[in-house]
């Protein structure tokens, strides 16, 4: 008996090595799997691409990779981020269609919404207001992997579907002093400060700015899900010009409020202080993810356990 390749695309990346290891946990056999490292297969290079597919025939494809960072990235490499994001995603899904993948999953980010979304934040905000501007290259690159995705189904009768998840954390993370996302960032701040007895570690802004944060092996747990539904129960809950999913856990908390939590878990026992006069960004960020919970899932993960886990990852791979 054949069984099926799937092709996971960013499978080093935070959430490609998560979708692997939850895919290999679910009965998926290692000989399935098909990966390939940026050195051996760049995705932006469309004929590589093509023939990567000619060969390997893959029956899945979840399109994990992309070009990611925080602000400051985003600011900085504008053309990188849009070029190779948007290169990626039209070279994996079309060639994915020319070769007759059967089912593809492409994620895509949060940031996809206008900057001033209704809270929580719904599939059908989409298209509805002007962008984040620090990151609107890589939000138009990820809007046009979704409608990529939508116009192959309509024209081509594909299944291919997408999921937005909110903030992710976790193993594989990136903990660069000045790249990193805010889980990672305050998680090497609040380490490095305990290492040293350091008494007190300085937040940017007021602390008030509420955010939604969830755990990659839930997000990867999320993405296997959606990917298995039956086509027909994902086509009631969806719409072909509105198929993607949100994937969140349905909860924020502040800035604080985290600050105080990774101080918990990094056994950090100085004083947490505040910056106002450094910027807060967008007062709210939450997922509304009942279309997801409809289907029959929903985070699995504390932030409390999350973050303990994520320590250890970096404990193990990062601290110095």
């Amino acid at each position: 008996m054949d069984f099926p390749k799937i092709f996971v695309a960013g499978h080093r990346g935070m959430v490609g090595s998560a979708i692997v290891r939850r895919l290999l946990g679910g009965g998926v056999k290692e000989s399935q799997l098909v990966t390939r490292t940026h050195a051996e297969l760049d995705l932006t290079n469309q004929h590589a691409v093509n023939e990567f597919f000619a060969t390997e025939k893959p029956s899945e494809v979840y399109l994990a990779a992309a070009k990611v960072g925080g602000i400051h990235a985003n600011n900085t490499y504008p053309a990188e981020f849009i070029y190779q994001n948007l290169m990626v995603e039209c070279n994996v899904i079309d060639a994915a269609y020319r070769n007759g993948v059967e089912k593809l999953l492409f994620l895509g980010s949060s940031c996809i919404y206008p900057k001033l979304v209704p809270q929580p934040m719904r599939e059908d905000a989409l298209l509805t207001g002007v962008l984040e501007p620090t990151n609107e290259p890589y939000a138009i690159a990820k809007i046009a992997g979704i409608k990529l995705s939508e116009s192959y189904n309509r024209q081509y009768g594909t299944d291919y579907r997408s999921v937005m998840p909110t903030n992710l954390y976790g193993p594989g993370d990136n903990y660069h002093p000045e790249n990193s996302h805010v889980i990672p960032a305050l998680i090497r701040r609040f380490h490095e400060a305990t290492v040293g007895n350091a008494p007190t570690v300085t937040i940017w802004g007021s602390g008030t700015p509420r955010r939604e944060f969830l755990y990659v092996d839930d997000m990867a747990a999320a993405s296997v899900h959606v990917m298995n539904l039956d086509k027909a129960v994902y086509e009631e809950y969806t719409s072909p010009m509105l198929s993607h999913i949100n994937v969140g856990c349905g909860e924020d908390l502040t800035i604080r409020e985290l600050a105080e939590a990774v101080a918990v878990t990094t056994g950090f026992k100085g004083e947490i202080a505040f910056d106002t006069t450094k910027p807060d960004g967008t007062p709210r960020k939450l997922m509304d993810s009942t279309r997801l919970q409809s289907l029959g899932w929903r985070a699995q993960t504390t932030l409390h356990e999350g973050l303990n886990l994520a320590y250890q990852d970096f404990l193990q791979h990062h601290a110095e």
